[in-house]
């Protein structure tokens, strides 16, 4: 059997005024990505999804996302094909390690990099697939990776980390490089009036620190993230950032420097949604937020009981959006997620 929130229309406002810190009119679902094979049980089995297929992914999220009771559907970069930076090799098991697949050494290695065009690519399809939805509903796009984890893709994390204690000028022009084509995808991108908002991916933490010394981050990574922002709100639309780790040393930054309207992925380890919202929801929205362990090990009734209350402590100040704290893979059982989305029909 299939789920269907109750009486949902898409209306992408509500959305937009949670993005502002308001209260919206009803209670509001974000999620970041989901797997297929979800999408296909809610819909029925009556998609059949090529990897290259790109429209019919896009049928049959929306049509998903319509019957759960999402506002927009997220248009990721990869499912597209756009902006990607070619990597090399990585042993892709469990988990990969940040230090196989590095191209990029020296200025040598930097200068014969096969750099793409931002501009290179079919943005129409954005457009086609804005036209495909429903009144109300709005498109949410995002690129393929960050500037971080592009850039630590590229060097190789540990490679990176004697780099730009030894070679502030190469790590600066890598920076760059990649910052400046990622700006330029999120200009392109934001055009669209189908677009209603933009959410900026790159994760900067590790469970107990960010990745690189805040410094570094501020001084290579965040001056981008503001240029991002800005095109974005240049275009009249709103931002919000998804990164992953343990961001309390920045989120000043994330906030008052960069300008993001939203931040999103949580973790209880790191701090549990709740305390995000009690200390930072005065001055960004918080986006989703039950953690993924919890909502792949607990009792649909323990999940149902945690996303209203999550619901009641932010109904008066508004400013959130119920979610998971990252994104729904395959291994969260269906009535464990069912479980979560429901909280919103009382």
């Amino acid at each position: 059997m299939t789920y269907k929130r109750k009486n949902f229309e898409p209306d992408f406002s509500n959305f937009e005024k949670v993005l502002r810190r308001e209260k919206p009119n009803r209670p509001v679902l974000y999620e970041f990505a989901f797997n297929i094979p979800l999408l296909q049980r809610l819909t029925e089995n009556k998609f059949t999804v090529d990897e290259n297929d790109y429209m019919t992914y896009f049928k049959m999220l929306t049509e998903a996302s319509v019957m759960m009771g999402y506002d927009y559907i997220t248009v990721s970069a990869w499912r597209l094909n756009a902006l990607a930076f070619p990597k090399g090799e990585v042993d892709q098991k469990k988990s990969k390690s940040q230090n196989e697949g590095a191209l990029i050494k020296d200025i040598e290695s930097f200068e014969k990099y096969p750099w793409p065009d931002a501009d290179s690519y079919d943005y129409s399809l954005y457009e086609k697939i804005g036209k495909g939805l429903p009144d109300g509903m709005m498109m949410i796009p995002n690129s393929n990776g960050g500037v971080l984890e592009n850039v630590t893709e590229l060097v190789g994390y540990e490679q990176l980390c004697y780099m730009y204690m030894m070679d502030a000028e190469l790590t600066k022009e890598i920076f760059d490089a990649v910052g400046s084509r990622l700006l330029r995808f999120y200009e392109n991108v934001s055009k669209f009036d189908k677009v209603g908002a933009v959410i900026a991916n790159d994760d900067w933490g590790f469970k107990t620190q960010t990745m690189f010394p805040p410094d570094m981050l501020r001084e290579y990574v965040i001056p981008w993230h503001k240029k991002i922002a800005d095109a974005i709100h240049s275009a009249g639309k709103l931002s919000m950032l998804h990164s992953c780790g343990n961001l309390k040393e920045v989120m000043d930054d994330i906030i008052d420097d960069i300008g993001y309207k939203g931040k999103h992925s949580y973790e209880d380890e790191i701090i549990p949604v709740e305390e995000a919202y009690k200390l930072w929801g005065d001055r960004i929205a918080i986006i989703g937020g039950l953690d993924i362990d919890f909502l792949t090990r607990s009792t649909p009734t323990e999940i149902t009981r945690r996303a209203k209350a999550l619901l009641e402590l932010t109904s008066e100040k508004g400013g959130y959006a119920l979610g998971s704290g990252n994104s729904i893979p395959e291994y969260i059982p269906y009535e464990n997620f069912v479980a979560m989305i429901s909280a919103v029909n009382d």
